[in-house]
């Protein structure tokens, strides 16, 4: 596929933005650029073609099944995206005066008080833009709390091996140690382990529940009280609260801190870059340290107030707003009911997908999952070279995206699988026929999966020479030296 700099040529253009009415300054000489600046000369056919293009060689959950685990990949609904698009939402100023956005306080307030109610928190800052940063803001809460008693001993955060792979690098950047701690045989977090490493140096736990084997653990309780009698902090990931919410809530699992992903469980657009939306919500006790600009009302308007020993901002302004929206919209659709529901039918598919391919997958784990199940392709491997990245590709020639590969790393040869509550039952039934299918190719005709995938834009790429030969930027120069070749010839 050309890219846009690529489909032009020199001197066409088009008429889409107005003639500039005010008068044109330029920087002085030593501020201007040396070379002119890279912009592609195009028309709006060839605009509107270079997107087209785009379009059709994208896969996203309007394309068709996307059981990526730990990652919620539902259906976003169409009336979010209305309300999302309302001028009086879509065309603020985040300069704009209180006094002038009342209506938009007010959405970041009634998502606050939902939020914090499905979760078991006191209060809750949007400004995290995406669950990584949420965790980077929870953390930055926990070690000012721990600093604001004095107590800078409290160096490591406990972390279990099924965690997901963006806590460690959390701990790292707020300046904690990790330590990892081994799963059981079940998958829940070994207790002696634990107690063994808990001391007067934890600084908290960052732990998910359900985790990442889809696995709710019987022990939360338990874990939450010894992480608390040592001293430390519990951080709930809410990566995977699709599949609780509404059923049991973190805080009254024992956790102080928690991060939501409104990109996940709450039906937001999800993948692409973002805007991800990443809120984090705490317990009483920490209200105080989190980020300035928390909405509160005060004789019947609404204001911001900022807390007093408040870490800072953690981002501009107030966080993605319109994705808040989105996600309040939806859950004002779902109404009381409809969010445990919401939970209940994404255990319930998972739960049928897992039991539909267990007589061929090797499940690890095969207790009864929550929203997602892991399959290891060990076995399989060993037998016919077929590898979970052979059977993910083979998908793509189904229609339908992979689920996640090699993740968690616990599990050798992994694939997880989420089908999300969103998937009806035949569109459940279509991927578990192409499962079964892929494992009976793996037995006759491997080597055609080894060439997977056929059928889409672009084929088996050569991942080993893409990782070692990046290529991140596009060379003008040399590309202007190609076609000065060309036309010598």
């Amino acid at each position: 596929m050309l890219l846009i700099f690529e489909r032009g040529e020199k001197g066409r253009g088009l008429s889409l933005l107005p003639a500039c009415d005010v008068p044109v300054v330029l920087p002085d000489d030593d501020n201007m650029r040396q070379k002119p600046l890279h912009l592609p000369e195009v028309s709006e056919n060839d605009i509107s073609r270079h997107y087209t293009d785009l379009e059709r060689k994208s896969y996203g959950v309007n394309d068709g099944f996307y059981p990526l685990g730990s990652c919620t990949m539902k259906y976003n609904p169409k009336v979010n995206e209305d309300m999302a698009s309302l001028s009086g939402f879509r065309d603020i100023h985040p300069l704009a005066p209180e006094a002038c956005v009342q209506g938009c306080m007010e959405v970041l307030k009634t998502a606050e008080e939902y939020l914090c109610e499905i979760t078991g928190m006191e209060r809750m800052t949007f400004q995290p833009a995406a669950g990584a940063h949420g965790e980077f803001t929870g953390l930055l809460m926990i070690k000012a709390y721990h600093e604001g008693k004095d107590d800078r001993k409290r160096t490591k955060i406990i972390v279990p091996d099924s965690a997901h792979g963006t806590n460690p690098a959390s701990v790292s950047m707020v300046g904690y140690t990790m330590v990892s701690v081994k799963s059981r045989e079940d998958g829940g977090v070994d207790l002696d382990e634990l107690k063994n490493v808990v001391g007067e140096d934890t600084a908290g736990l960052m732990l998910t529940n359900p985790n990442t084997l889809g696995l709710f653990d019987p022990h939360i309780l338990e874990i939450t009280d010894i992480v608390h009698k040592a001293g430390g902090l519990t951080y709930y990931d809410g990566a995977n609260l699709n599949a609780i919410m509404g059923i049991i809530r973190p805080g009254d699992m024992g956790f102080d801190v928690v991060h939501l992903n409104l990109h996940k469980t709450f039906s937001t657009p999800h993948g692409g870059g973002g805007p991800g939306s990443g809120p984090v919500g705490c317990k009483k006790f920490l209200v105080d340290f989190l980020p300035k600009n928390l909405v509160d009302e005060e004789n019947g308007s609404y204001t911001f107030t900022n807390p007093g020993n408040s870490i800072g901002r953690v981002r501009s302004f107030y966080g993605n707003f319109l994705v808040v929206l989105r996600a309040l919209t939806y859950l004002l659709t779902l109404g009381k009911e409809g969010v445990p529901s919401v939970a209940c039918h994404a255990v319930l598919n998972a739960n049928y997908m897992m039991e539909e391919l267990k007589d061929l997958y090797d499940i690890p784990y095969p207790a009864p999952c929550m929203h997602e199940f892991v399959m290891s392709l060990e076995g399989l491997k060993k037998e016919t070279d077929i590898s979970a990245t052979d059977i993910a590709k083979g998908l793509l020639d189904y229609g339908i995206h992979p689920p996640t590969m090699y993740f968690p790393l616990i599990v050798p040869e992994a694939l997880m699988a989420e089908p999300v509550e969103t998937e009806s039952l035949a569109a459940i039934d279509g991927a578990i026929q192409a499962f079964r299918e892929l494992y009976e190719r793996a037995q006759t005709d491997p080597q055609s999966l080894h060439r997977a995938p056929v059928h889409t834009p672009a084929g088996r790429m050569d991942e080993l020479r893409a990782a070692r030969h990046l290529i991140l930027r596009y060379d003008f120069d040399e590309r202007q030296k190609g076609a000065d070749d060309d036309q010598k010839y």
